[in-house]
């Protein structure tokens, strides 16, 4: 009679990606965010792996989570291969689907860049759809179901070198005449850029105590409009403006202007084959 003894059971997938992600990111809250879950489940998941093992991964203390030596040894050999696990899932996205281009993006970039080169892209590539995610941080794009990742960084290839400028209306420009007319006048703040008043003032007035003093908008784009309407000066991204510039909408009537150190990048987890869809788009939006 044969013998059939019982196989031990897996560990379950889902566990081992909430330890994987909470220990390379530091905390339950960021694997959370990554995964989409709560950091209720992902505190769920590895405690129920912990009483599976018989042995603890992450030391709880009053400020976080550190690993233990265990989970510190098996660490890279997980991330390895859930990376790779998400390159084969991608790659069979991609395979299955090849005329959807998937790209993610900031908010600001998905409307006032990516936007006007949409139809450009559709008569170029009839039968393709181009989907777009705006979100407010990079994704991981080894596990992240993206073909194109769209941010400012210093990582994959260079799509714009970006500068930073005052830009108003132009029935304002006449009162913007030398950088230290700004303290009398309202300033656009963007809640996601809002250092960037203070990175132009150091090279555009450096002896100037400037302070900013004017509405915080959380979209960029709403803060552009604003300043197209007339409310105020708002310190500009060159490639989010070039638009109203060109129309007349916006002007920028002081001079100096100031490079920031990450430029505009267009980026990819996997070589592109060429003649593919996603490479094709890649292509256009990096064309000059």
């Amino acid at each position: 009679m044969p013998v059939a003894p019982p196989r031990p059971t897996d560990l379950p997938l889902t566990a081992l990606r909430a330890f994987e992600a909470a220990a390379r990111l530091g905390g339950f809250s960021a694997a959370a965010q990554e995964l989409g879950v709560t950091p209720g489940a992902v505190t769920a998941h590895v405690k129920a792996l912990e009483a599976r093992l018989a042995a603890r991964l992450f030391i709880r203390g009053p400020k976080g989570v550190e690993l233990t030596a265990l989970g510190a040894r098996v660490l890279p050999e997980f991330t390895t291969a859930f990376d790779a696990l998400g390159l084969a899932v991608h790659h069979l996205r991609a395979e299955s689907a090849p005329k959807i281009v998937h790209i993610a993006t900031l908010p600001a970039l998905a409307q006032l860049w990516l936007s006007p080169r949409l139809p450009g892209l559709r008569a170029q590539m009839p039968g393709v759809e181009i989907s777009i995610t705006a979100m407010e941080a990079p994704p991981n794009l080894k596990r992240a179901p993206y073909d194109l990742s769209l941010f400012p960084g210093r990582e994959g290839r260079l799509v714009a070198e970006e500068d930073i400028f005052p830009v108003c209306a132009p029935q304002l420009a006449a009162r913007l005449t030398r950088p230290e007319d700004l303290a009398v006048l309202p300033c656009l703040i963007d809640s996601a850029w809002a250092e960037d008043w203070q990175d132009w003032a150091a090279v555009a007035m450096p002896r100037a105590a400037f302070r900013p003093r004017g509405p915080v908008f959380s979209l960029y784009a709403l803060a552009v409009e604003e300043a197209a309407n007339g409310a105020g000066v708002l310190m500009a991204h060159g490639s989010l403006v070039a638009g109203h510039l060109a129309r007349g909408q916006l002007v920028a009537p002081l001079p100096q202007r100031v490079r920031l150190p990450m430029a505009l990048r267009l980026w990819s987890a996997r070589p592109l084959k060429a003649g593919h869809p996603a490479e094709r788009v890649a292509r256009a939006l990096l064309a000059p």
